[in-house]
């Protein structure tokens, strides 16, 4: 198994609230002079989701798809003192220790589906296809979460992904349920390549790659017993990349 280094960098200064995202995430300067999009782990949706940013993020970089860099973010409880705003004020200072972080795409915009010509027919359904496997249902035409950064539609904001792993039903059980959601993906129009998309993907998220990407995931972020917490994921998604119901439900969404 070979893992990418994560980068971890502390945060010196909040900078803004974003506040599109129900999570509350915040705009970040940290001590590389870079500018993060930070994910806390004290916000309302709780470490899991985080876990999902970080496991659905690595999972779209082994498939070769455009996510920006994923750091973790250290963060000192300190810094939400001087925060005026008490909501932001406890968010911060109820998210000391690492937290998630992505890549500040400055000057990035907004994809919008009425626009011809940011995406190909191959692209759109390896999306489809990764949002279908990740059971992503934050990626619609309300909320498409796809940024185009220099000419490139950059997949942002996985929080939502593997929604199964909130219930108390053991995770690795509900790797073959049907996924109807999908029929709601902005891109479902243009995927008219999946199968290729799955010839494409599938050969890409080996054992090993899902192994790397689970071992991305920080401890901390996860239960009483980590290791065996991992094992759940990786079982989790390599039963739902041999079962392809996934694919079946985003080609019956297309059919509908």
């Amino acid at each position: 198994m070979i893992l990418r280094m994560i980068r971890t960098v502390t945060a010196t200064r909040y900078v803004t609230p974003l506040r599109e995202g129900g999570s509350l995430p915040g705009l970040v300067e940290a001590d590389d002079d870079g500018l993060y999009v930070v994910k806390f782990r004290a916000a309302g949706q709780g470490r899991k989701a985080l876990v999902a940013e970080m496991l659905v993020g690595e999972l779209a970089r082994a498939c070769g798809l455009p996510v920006p860099e994923l750091v973790l973010v250290a963060i000192d409880p300190l810094l939400g003192r001087t925060e005026p705003d008490p909501e932001i004020n406890e968010l911060i200072t109820g998210s000391g220790g690492i937290n998630c972080g992505l890549d500040f795409l400055p000057g990035a915009f907004d994809y919008n589906p009425a626009v011809s010509g940011e995406l190909d027919a191959l692209r759109a359904s390896e999306i489809v296809w990764f949002d279908a496997l990740t059971t992503n249902v934050d990626r619609t035409a309300r909320n498409p979460n796809l940024l185009v950064w220099h000419h490139q539609v950059w997949l942002i904001d996985h929080g939502a992904a593997i929604y199964q792993h909130h219930a108390a039903r053991e995770l690795a059980a509900r790797a073959r349920e049907p996924f109807p959601l999908i029929r709601d993906h902005v891109l479902l129009p243009l995927a008219t390549r999946l199968r290729d998309a799955d010839t494409r993907l599938a050969q890409r998220l080996t054992p090993a790659a899902v192994q790397a990407a689970v071992a991305a995931v920080p401890s901390e972020w996860l239960g009483e017993d980590p290791p065996a917490e991992r094992a759940v994921y990786v079982e989790y998604l390599l039963d739902r990349l041999e079962g392809r119901v996934f694919l079946t439900d985003a080609e019956a969404a297309r059919g509908a």
